[in-house]
């Protein structure tokens, strides 16, 4: 079954803000297309999207690219249980290491190792030229340049509408 080349224009009532709905569908499709370029691109690097966003992370850490456990789970997307399976899934590709810190024995940093480093930064290129392909071939620099704005103005406003 082929999708529809283009969503019917919907309409909606007074009561569901007829002005956010189209926004609303538009940004889920948007971000729909966009993950599933990026799956393509994890799964042809034997990557998970928790995996990806594990490694990403430790990587854009300072060198020597290591987090403890409590930092790395407040960066990622990714529940305490679920990480610790990621975890020990790149461990055993020796694509982490966990080590002991002499102060406290009980945290056991995670840091990217040179394999893992060089598997998530080809990956992160790959990604990057093609997002980059798609956007710049429906979008010019400057219509890049107001959306990139305004959907960083709605995601850092995301944080203070809910406290």
């Amino acid at each position: 079954m082929t999708p529809p080349k283009k969503m019917p224009h919907h309409e909606w009532s007074e009561s569901h803000a007829p002005e956010m709905m189209p926004l609303m569908l538009h940004l889920h499709r948007a971000q729909g297309q966009a993950f599933a370029r990026a799956r393509a691109i994890w799964t042809s690097h034997g990557l998970t999207p928790a995996e990806f966003d594990v490694l990403a992370t430790l990587r854009n850490a300072p060198p020597p690219h290591e987090l403890t456990p409590s930092q790395l789970q407040y960066s990622v997307m990714i529940t305490s249980g679920g990480l610790t399976k990621v975890m020990q899934q790149l461990e055993a590709r020796d694509l982490v290491t966990r080590s002991q810190q002499q102060q406290d024995l009980r945290i056991k940093p995670i840091k990217l190792t040179h394999s893992g480093k060089r598997l998530v930064e080809r990956a992160m290129a790959e990604l990057a030229a093609t997002s980059g392909t798609w956007v710049r071939g429906v979008l010019d620099a400057k219509e890049i340049g107001m959306l990139t704005k305004l959907l960083g103005k709605l995601a850092e406003a995301g944080d203070a509408s809910t406290a």
